[in-house]
């Protein structure tokens, strides 16, 4: 992996200091948010979610919230960071007994590489992970992810978002690699179309003629 040894997850220390307000981040305290937008996007056009894969759920709520919306049949998630494993794994976070929830203590890249982990997902939630994976990382990883998940719930900051964090609240991810919109454009819409705000359509699964998404015109 990269420099942040994706495969080993970040310390203690570096979640005591980086959220130590979680309430307020992006995807904790407005997890189930995201949830029903996520939720009411798909169901505009009838989408059906029946199995959700989290590649790096970090403290888990944003991934607890998508199953309580959706009460998956099957249910994945990864997370290199063994600190954070270990509290998620307690909490219990399936949100039936019916919902079949496997948890690993892994990274990404491995998970890709991975041949165990080829049947696919409905949905798949990868918020704030490829800036800790390199160039190369990248473009192994996006075919693999396309294959896997058929819609992609996905955020990463780009090189003028990392300045704001700065700026607004102080805060420098040293750990995190700055690449520009229009790189990341460039890599993801090779084997995803963008369908939303942060809803991403796989190349492999759909094509213009046989997407459930009605309105081609906001497809690019």
């Amino acid at each position: 992996m990269s420099s942040v040894k994706g495969s080993e997850g970040f310390s203690k220390d570096y979640w005591d200091v980086n959220y130590s307000s979680p309430d307020e981040m992006d995807g904790i305290g407005n997890a189930e948010n995201h949830a029903k937008y996520i939720k009411a996007t798909l169901d505009l056009d009838y989408i059906d979610i029946s199995s959700v894969a989290d590649l790096g759920f970090g403290l888990g709520h944003l991934f607890q919230a998508v199953m309580k919306e959706f009460i998956p049949y099957r249910a994945l998630g990864i997370e290199p960071s063994k600190y954070v494993f270990d509290q998620v794994k307690k909490r219990n976070i399936e949100p039936v007994e019916s919902t079949s929830l496997k948890l690993y203590n892994m990274d990404l890249l491995s998970w890709c590489q991975d041949a165990r982990f080829v049947k696919h997902f409905d949905l798949g939630i990868c918020t704030s992970v490829f800036q800790y994976l390199t160039d190369e990382e990248v473009r192994e990883v996006l075919p693999i992810l396309s294959k896997r998940m058929k819609y992609l719930y996905f955020s990463v900051p780009t090189d003028k978002e990392l300045d704001r964090q700065i700026e607004d609240l102080e805060f420098k991810d040293e750990y995190a690699i700055r690449r520009s919109k229009s790189w990341y454009q460039k890599e993801i819409k090779k084997h995803f179309t963008f369908v939303s705000s942060r809803i991403l359509e796989s190349k492999f699964h759909f094509k213009e003629e046989n997407t459930f998404f009605t309105d081609l015109l906001f497809r690019f």
